[in-house]
């Protein structure tokens, strides 16, 4: 049942997308262009080659294709998911000023022909009718047409304008780097000590065919730069298996925080091979936290697996982490998905530190998003316990983000004794 559930849905969303991509061709492509011309050729390709280019970025990497097929079809794949999405909405919001237009001409034509029709004549019995207007007195039967496709062309070009521009501002979001959030987050049981205690978060890089080894070395200057006490990388890292990425993930070998670098599995390490990478970030000298907890001098730190790691039997354990330790300790917990916010409630957590959401990363993904997560981006309180959600560092699927600009964030913990 469940999977006829699931190939009925996709065959849905399959109908949908072909509906939208013949909608979108008739409005930017017919409609605008002169039939059997070259450039309505060339646009009507575009409208068949572009989605194949991302249902191939889609399907190439679950389907074990080489990874350079991966890279080839990843950037114009995923781009165009981006554009397609803008592309909808800046024509759904142009629809209606299109048929206004095309409502004035077709009135403005109307009434240009009532005020140009000519008087009745009578012609006596007998006599010959007159002759025909010369083809230089009469209205051009091409002027209507070519006035809506000037209407078209205007509508279509501002739309594709909005969303290729709102696209190139996303993706150069993505592609200088995130920028660095700092939250000071007050803790009851934190000593005096450990005031001003910083952890630097890092979220949801998402290393794959699009986001290398150069985005993450930006991403371990950023963090590098804060001068983080420790630096805590709560999931979804990488987009594919070892092999392919290895290269991409060595610059966090130079992450550098006095008490060390954690790291937690989200659920993407579960869909590229989540031990391997666990072996892999070790070697980097980074330590995962698999259900485990390390008593620092001034708190606990926990970790748990991600919910996606039930599929292998391996996913959370909040016993293992946070069973029989002093609770007169503050706790902190990194955990990838919010969602488990109310485990670690009852497990007297202080602060839960989490990402997966990107902040909707493509608005107005973030309504999206909040129908599936208790917070989306931000710091809130959940009884005791505080849950603080980065936006991310990198970007799934499309490389964009728009209304959601991804960050590192600089947690610095705050003791009520200071």
């Amino acid at each position: 049942m469940t999977i006829l559930v699931f190939a009925l849905v996709a065959l849905a969303v399959c109908a949908l997308l072909v509906l939208v991509h013949r909608w979108l061709w008739i409005r930017l492509v017919r409609d605008t262009t002169a039939p059997g011309g070259r450039t309505r050729r060339i646009g009507t390709a575009l409208a068949i080659a572009l989605p194949l280019l991302s249902v191939a970025a889609l399907t190439t990497g679950p389907a074990g294709a080489p990874f350079w097929l991966q890279q080839t079809v990843a950037w114009p794949g995923y781009l165009w998911l981006a554009v397609l999405l803008y592309l909808s909405l800046t024509m759904l919001v142009a629809e209606p000023i299109r048929a206004l237009l095309l409502r004035r001409l077709a009135h403005r034509d109307s009434a240009g022909a009532v005020a140009g029709r000519p008087e009745p004549v009578e012609v006596p019995a007998g006599a010959a009718p007159a002759p025909a207007p010369a083809a230089a007195e009469r209205p051009a039967a091409g002027d209507g047409l070519s006035r809506r496709r000037f209407v078209a062309r205007t509508v279509g070009g501002t739309a594709a304008a909005v969303a290729l521009g709102t696209v190139g501002a996303g993706t150069y979001g993505v592609m200088r780097g995130p920028s660095v959030k700092r939250v000071r987050v007050p803790l009851a049981k934190l000593p005096r000590a450990a005031h001003g205690f910083r952890i630097a978060v890092v979220s949801d890089v998402h290393l794959g065919p699009v986001l290398g080894r150069a985005h993450t070395q930006r991403i371990v200057d950023t963090v590098n730069r804060t001068q983080p006490d420790l630096i805590a990388i709560v999931g979804d890292l990488v987009d594919g298996s070892v092999p392919d990425l290895g290269s991409a993930a060595e610059p966090l070998r130079r992450l550098a925080a006095r008490h060390g670098s954690y790291f937690v599995t989200g659920n993407h390490e579960y869909f590229s091979g989540a031990q391997q990478w666990i072996d892999h970030v070790r070697e980097l000298g980074l330590d995962p936290l698999e259900n485990a907890r390390r008593e620092l001098p001034y708190f606990d730190l926990a970790g748990v697996n991600d919910i996606q790691g039930e599929q292998e039997g391996k996913g959370p354990d909040f016993g293992a982490a946070l069973g029989d330790r002093d609770r007169t300790r503050a706790a902190v917990l990194l955990a990838h998905q919010p969602v488990v916010i109310h485990d670690a409630v009852r497990h007297g957590v202080d602060l839960q530190l989490s990402g997966h959401t990107h902040g909707g990363q493509l608005w107005p993904g973030n309504y999206l998003a909040e129908l599936a997560n208790p917070t989306v981006a931000g710091l809130e309180r959940y009884g005791d316990t505080q849950l603080y959600v980065s936006r991310g560092a990198g970007a799934w699927g499309p490389p964009v983000r728009v209304g959601a600009p991804s960050d590192i964030t600089v947690v610095e913990l705050a003791s009520f004794q200071a």
